[in-house]
């Protein structure tokens, strides 16, 4: 009997934990195959590499981002080969598992809840070993009937789940992302959220992790993503893990963590002062700010411990942080969202992530949906369109201006021209400025073509000189600093004012070629040749004192012209480059 676990993932770099986890669970029952594609490939040639191994039972893993393509994929392996048998499992399939097998009829079962324990018994069964009436947990045909079996209690033991980084071959993770948990279940009950369906919290033994963790690092994997829900719900648990892995660092691997920051201490915010820049990645799920919102939706947050624990995490400058907000939620408004959106940008974090509410099959928040007048897509991933406090046009202005908010500062290309231009003229509203800049590049058609990096440079300038128009000539050497500071470049676009100065070339090599800049700037460059040295920096003339601005984004800074060494380091989390004003 051949068996393949596969599944479709978002992309290629990433890896599935649930197909790994049920391999091990049988392997002393039979040897399974496991595979995996992404949605970017195209079904055909999954189908015809499926095909070719001639499999006997084929059991998928399905999410709201995958299922659309395997049902395909299964309508045509059912086709081409009748007898095979055609499991699903999964959240997307768990929550409706007898509608979705009268949806797909070419499907044999599907597998409800926590798959371990059902998989091995449904394998029992096609063994002849158990009579499937006694399979908990499964979704299953009798004829032209569907049944479905009384629930598979959770497991108790999570240490009873096989590790499958025992022995693992190192190549199989290369330049892959490791989903990793811990524990299973959450603290919290938000009810927009899978986790609100699972009661408790349980936990691998401290002494299984470690040992997951060590053979990973050992791999040299590039990051571990943490899956746990609320990744420090157990505080002295959390704390114990991330002190071996800082103990353990390989100098190469990062870490993921979904965090709830009102749970960090003084005690953990003192002993992550000391992480190693770029160590640890922290999540953070605000959603909103606006207390009727979270308590319609089962949510407790404490949003002034949050913000005191975010900024001061910010302070370390060692962990980069990424808030979330969801637009959607029931009783928030537009204006409503906008306080939300300031009260969290106004926390001076790295990356702030604006979300669109999912009516998830199996949450509270689709079962409720009525009450809030909710209106949605009936398919994958089912995002909300409207309701009753927030309309489909409003969604769409905040579709545009998440998709500045992810160009202009996620990216963290333009991070000196951001915090000019939002803490000089939209400090009242940082949500203001991206909106009139989405507003400007709807009106400028400029979100019906692809921009490449000079263009979002020049499209920027321009709604500046436009909008604004205040400082014109500052803002160009604002921009351009941002534009140097990002890598090592040759090509200085035209649009940026070009401050020409005598036998600046020769200059530059000078200074390179004098020992004292050097222990002084770039000591790490010490005896080493100046032709060495100028491919990791670079000299650019300013008309303006920008690295004073850089200090004090509000100083008055006067015309002055100076040159800036970059000095470019790409082990940095926060600039990609250091900057020092210098004498040529």
């Amino acid at each position: 009997m051949k068996i393949l676990l596969t599944t479709l993932n978002s992309k290629f770099i990433h890896t599935n934990l649930a197909i790994r986890y049920l391999k091990e669970f049988v392997k002393d029952l039979v040897e399974v195959d496991l595979k995996e594609y992404t949605i970017n490939n195209d079904l055909d040639y999954i189908l015809k590499d499926i095909h070719k191994n001639d499999y006997d039972i084929i059991l998928f893993s399905t999410y709201i981002w995958n299922v659309n393509d395997i049902v395909k994929l299964c309508d045509n392996i059912k086709k081409v080969k009748p007898n095979t048998k055609i499991a699903l499992g999964g959240p997307e399939v768990s929550y409706d598992s007898e509608c979705s097998m009268r949806n797909y009829p070419f499907v044999d079962y599907i597998l409800c809840g926590e798959g371990e324990l059902v998989f091995r018994d449904l394998v029992m069964h096609l063994q002849g070993n158990l009579d499937i009436g006694n399979v908990e947990g499964v979704v299953y045909r009798d004829g032209n009937n569907i049944i479905t079996n009384r629930p598979k209690a959770l497991l108790e033991n999570l240490d009873e789940i096989p590790s499958p980084y025992e022995d693992l071959d190192p190549t199989e993770y290369e330049n892959r992302i490791v989903y990793y948990e811990t524990s299973r279940g959450c603290p919290f009950n938000c009810q927009y959220c899978l986790s609100s369906t699972l009661k408790g919290l349980r936990y691998f033994s401290i002494e299984r992790v470690k040992k997951d963790l060590k053979a990973l690092i050992d791999a040299k994997v590039s990051q571990i993503k943490f899956i746990d829900r609320t990744f420090n719900a157990n505080k002295k648990f959390a704390k114990e893990i991330m002190n071996f892995l800082m103990e353990n660092d390989n100098d190469y691997t990062t870490y993921h963590f979904e965090v709830t920051a009102h749970l960090l201490d003084d005690d953990v915010l003192d002993f992550l002062a000391d992480c190693k820049e770029g160590l640890f990645q922290f999540e953070i799920g605000v959603q909103t700010t606006n207390e009727k919102v979270l308590e319609e939706v089962g949510r407790r947050d404490d949003f002034k411990k949050l913000s005191y624990v975010v900024q001061k995490v910010a302070s370390y400058r060692n962990i980069h942080q990424h808030l979330d907000l969801i637009a959607g939620l029931p009783y928030e408004d537009y204006s409503s969202f906008e306080k939300s959106f300031n009260d969290v940008f106004n926390l001076g974090i790295e990356h702030l992530q604006l979300g669109f509410l999912k009516m998830i099959k199996g949450t509270g928040v689709r079962d409720r949906a009525e009450k809030h007048g909710y209106r949605y897509k009936d398919y994958p991933p089912y995002e909300v369109l409207y309701n009753d406090y927030i309309s489909y046009s409003q969604i769409l202005k905040l579709k545009d201006i998440e998709e500045i908010l992810e160009r202009y500062y996620n990216s963290k290309n333009f991070v000196l021209s951001m915090r000019y231009i939002i803490f000089n003229y939209y400090s009242e509203s940082p949500f203001k400025f991206f909106e009139e800049f989405a507003t400007y590049f709807d009106k400028n058609g400029y979100f019906d073509m692809a921009q490449g990096k000079n263009q979002l440079y020049k499209i920027l300038l321009d709604f500046y000189n436009d909008k604004i128009n205040i400082n014109n000539d500052m803002f160009n050497d604002i921009l351009k600093y941002d534009y140097i500071s990002l890598g090592k470049t040759s090509n200085i676009p035209q649009f940026f004012n070009k401050l020409e100065l005598e036998d600046f070339k020769n200059r530059c090599h000078l200074f390179l070629q004098n020992e004292d800049n050097i222990l002084k700037y770039i000591p790490k460059f010490e005896n080493k040749p100046a032709k060495h040295i100028i491919k990791y920096v670079h000299f650019e003339p300013f008309n303006f004192d920008i690295l004073k601005l850089k200090n004090d984004i509000k100083a008055k800074i006067e015309k002055n012209d100076n040159v800036i060494l970059f000095v470019y380091d790409d082990k940095k989390i926060f600039e990609k480059s250091k900057a020092y004003s210098i004498d040529l």
